[in-house]
């Protein structure tokens, strides 16, 4: 399989990730897609690339987005199965290679995912997903719990809407048949559209119950909360845009819509302060 990693300041996680997937079973390539680090991240990817002729990197003169930086990582794949995996997550030797065993035992299955856990063993609930929905956010006054969905100890593959995309592997064919991620997105949301996309073409997504992998979350989004924040709303909104709009009343599209900017400003307020207050309880160097 080919594995494909986007970058962007992640020098502190990179090559730990890297690591670990070239120790993997059955990876024949590896393509980092570096969105302009300001940091060593770069360097860092080369040096290992020097050492191992699975592993290319290429450097972006800017920062294209996660979804465009995917794609273009997936056009050099030439194994039959691609991965995406974040620069901040950690597979154990054999989690890919199982991955791909139990998607050619599922007949259907179009996407794959694993349990994400942080490095205290907490699960992700980001792990198995609901398709997000504005018009049940507006009447559930905000509340998400509805959008995450338990694990079901019965089954070792589980059927979801959304995984997350920390660790997704499809059959590359059907990557390019849906024309890849939607390059609309720059960060955030991406990952639903693609599972959905996949849902709509007739195919399974799912979670493998059975597999694990650590996500050290947000690294390379703890240094532009603000323009984190932004990003996850715009993308809501053209999740809403392109998947449920058609269904909604026009005369609550305009409500909707004021509803996500003014959840951007409260969510861009706490951001800014979480950021502000661990800079100032940082210890002296």
């Amino acid at each position: 399989m080919g594995v494909v990693v986007v970058t962007y300041a992640s020098a502190s996680t990179v090559e730990a990730c890297l690591f670990r997937l070239l120790a993997a079973r059955d990876v024949a390539r590896v393509i980092v897609i570096d969105n302009a680090s300001p940091d060593d991240t770069a360097a860092r990817v080369q040096h290992m690339a020097q050492r191992d002729p699975r592993l290319s990197l290429v450097r972006n003169d800017d920062n294209r987005g996660f979804a465009a930086a995917c794609n273009q990582g997936a056009t050099a794949v030439a194994q039959p199965w691609v991965a995406f995996v974040n620069p901040d997550a950690y597979v154990e030797r054999d989690t890919l290679s199982r991955l791909v065993a139990h998607a050619v035992s599922r007949a259907g299955a179009g996407l794959l995912g694993v349990e994400l856990v942080n490095e205290e063993g907490e699960v992700d609930l980001a792990s198995r997903r609901a398709d997000p929905s504005l018009r049940d956010q507006l009447s559930g006054l905000g509340r998400r719990e509805n959008l995450y969905l338990g694990a079901d100890p019965a089954l070792k593959l589980q059927p979801v809407e959304a995984v997350s995309g920390a660790v997704m592997l499809l059959p590359t064919g059907l990557y390019v048949r849906l024309g890849g991620m939607d390059e609309g997105y720059r960060l955030h949301a991406e990952d639903l559209d693609l599972c959905r996309r996949v849902r709509e073409a007739g195919y399974e997504v799912v979670v493998a119950n059975d597999l694990r992998v650590t996500h050290v979350r947000g690294v390379s989004s703890r240094s532009r909360p603000v323009w984190v924040e932004w990003q996850k709303h715009r993308g809501l909104w053209r999740y809403f845009s392109k998947f449920e709009a058609r269904e909604t009343p026009g005369w609550l599209r305009p409500v909707l819509w004021c509803g996500v900017w003014m959840h951007f400003a409260l969510a861009s307020l706490r951001a800014g302060w979480r950021a502000r207050s661990g800079r100032a309880a940082a210890p002296l160097q």
